[in-house]
């Protein structure tokens, strides 16, 4: 069997309101076939939960914008793992109980934010990845997630 690609989630974000920032919470709970309890983004779609790799957003930093956790308006920033790599239907197992399918990656419509007074792209539109939830369960800054299938 070969070698398991996992890596850490880094951050977990909601926001109460689309098209505005997410903030860092400690925990939170992913809810089935939902996404992150009370993000504005959840609900019965095949875009539940947004992820982001850390190296995608190391991208825009080295080209000199400063961004945090949540202000791409991803739900989960996850180092390790080159997420837009995966392919669709791919599967991603977060601490022991969740799981998440990929429904998506990227966005056809960019979109430009205002950072430090910048309008910048997104690199979401790019490399983020969206995903349904098919199985919930709480979720924290350290949990492991783990590519189970491809």
């Amino acid at each position: 069997m070969g070698r398991k690609l996992k890596g850490k989630i880094l951050a977990v974000c909601y926001g109460k309101v689309k098209k505005e920032k997410k903030i860092s919470i400690k925990e939170g709970l992913i809810i089935k076939d939902w996404g992150l309890e009370g993000d504005a983004h959840a609900g019965k779609y095949h875009k539940q939960i947004s992820l982001l790799g850390l190296d995608s957003m190391n991208k825009m930093r080295d080209q000199g914008v400063k961004i945090n956790f949540g202000e791409l308006y991803e739900n989960l920033d996850v180092e390790d793992l080159i997420l837009y790599r995966l392919p669709l239907g791919t599967k991603l197992k977060i601490g022991k109980d969740i799981l998440l399918e990929i429904t998506q990656i990227g966005k056809k419509n960019s979109y430009f934010l205002e950072i430090d007074g910048k309008r910048i792209s997104s690199i979401m539109t790019k490399e983020g990845i969206f995903t349904r939830v098919l199985k919930g369960g709480k979720v924290k800054a350290g949990d492991e997630i783990e590519v189970v299938s491809e």
